[in-house]
């Protein structure tokens, strides 16, 4: 079977709420879209979200780059499901002048990727899950539901509290909060939440860049009583390096998340020793295969790893992360399926939201296990193209 067409186009969806940490603050969100059709009339959809503060990439430069790639040529005539994922690995983007960490076109190959995945599943009945049986079975660990973890923003004072009550409630057994947001008491906020919570549950932090490397151990140390049990992404990218020594001065696991977009990222991670756990977002590594790569490097170098995910996903992203999430082992926390509680399109006829204490069922069927609902797709798509 063949791939007939590639289509690409822009999605532009408003948030329910405004979404703010230390790197930006986001109301809405401008997301690449792939449909693949297959010569018998096969559709397979993909989806990826560029931020430029993360691997450089806009949906301007992600449009253009899938305009100058050459991905039809790349797409030969597949017999069986292996030889679809196999294709899928080798396929190649344009080169980008000047990115030595191979991450500028990410966002756009993880939405080329999981289109030609959902639209092969689908044709040969296959789920997205079994990719990783195939390509990574030292991996594979199936299983019938996922929790994901909450997450706390930018909310402090009362608000603060009634959210982490509420997340109490609501039975999440694990919470991350995002520090460094300028005019917070990150030690202030971090004693409410676990006061909220209570003992049990467990806390890590995101500073998504924030701290200068002068200060970062002073502030962990400050947040450790709180019985954090990891920090990410403390520093910038441009001064990761400094995080080898931070590691021999604080209990804490750190965690990369900007300076971890890539195998060239993750062997210079292992090489300078600056983490303990790579953050895995399906779109910001390239996509679903990529990610099993380094969740792979990860485990063989003794490292953990979660599953992250990109502000605005709809349901496309939702779903990959749900089938990486439940065929994947050793995942130290789960993020993503916030479709309802944030962007106002999910795009897929069934909710694929998150349920009571962060549980969520594994997709079954072929390829990405959903259906797209076409009338909220037309209603946020523009910039429409075929390669």
């Amino acid at each position: 079977m063949k791939v007939k067409e590639l289509q690409i186009a822009r999605l532009r969806i408003p948030l329910r709420r405004p979404v703010r940490h230390a790197s930006h603050t986001r109301t809405e969100t401008e997301n690449l879209y792939v449909r693949c059709i297959l010569a018998d009339g096969t559709i397979g959809h993909g989806e990826g979200v560029p931020r430029e503060y993360v691997t450089g990439e806009t949906i301007t430069s992600a449009l253009e780059l899938l305009r100058r790639s050459e991905l039809r040529a790349q797409c030969d005539d597949c017999a069986d499901f292996p030889a679809a994922v196999a294709l899928t690995e080798r396929l190649q983007l344009a080169p980008v002048p000047g990115d030595e960490r191979h991450c500028q076109g990410n966002a756009a190959r993880c939405a080329v990727e999981l289109a030609l995945l959902d639209a092969y599943g689908r044709y040969f009945q296959q789920p997205l899950s079994a990719v990783t049986k195939l390509v990574a079975p030292d991996l594979y660990e199936p299983r019938q539901r996922v929790r994901y973890s909450g997450a706390i923003m930018s909310a402090r004072g009362m608000k603060l509290r009634l959210l982490a009550l509420g997340m109490r409630l609501f039975r999440f057994a694990q919470m991350k909060v995002k520090v460094g947001i300028a005019g917070h008491d990150d030690a202030a906020r971090l004693r409410i939440v676990r006061r909220c919570l209570g003992t049990r549950r467990d806390i890590r932090v995101d500073a998504n860049e924030a701290w200068k490397p002068a200060e970062v151990v002073a502030r962990i140390r400050a947040l450790e009583p709180f019985g954090i049990t990891s920090v990410e992404q403390p520093v910038a990218h441009e001064e990761v390096a400094t995080l080898a020594e931070v590691r021999r001065q604080v209990r804490v696991p750190l965690m990369l998340d900007e300076s971890l977009c890539s195998r060239v990222d993750a062997e210079r991670a292992i090489a300078q020793g600056t983490c303990d756990l790579f953050n895995i977002r399906l779109s910001k590594c390239g996509g679903f295969i990529p990610s099993l790569r380094l969740a792979q490097l990860a485990r063989q170098h003794q490292l953990g790893y979660q599953l992250g995910c990109q502000v605005g996903e709809t349901a496309i992203l939702s779903a990959a992360g749900r089938h990486f999430a439940s065929s994947v082992g050793q995942i130290r926390y789960v993020e993503g399926s916030y479709d309802r509680h944030l962007v106002c399109e999910a795009l897929a006829t069934t909710d694929l939201t998150f349920g009571w204490g962060g549980w969520a069922p594994t997709l079954t069927g072929g390829g990405l296990g959903i259906t797209l609902d076409e009338q909220a797709l037309a209603r946020v798509t523009s910039d429409e193209a075929i390669l």
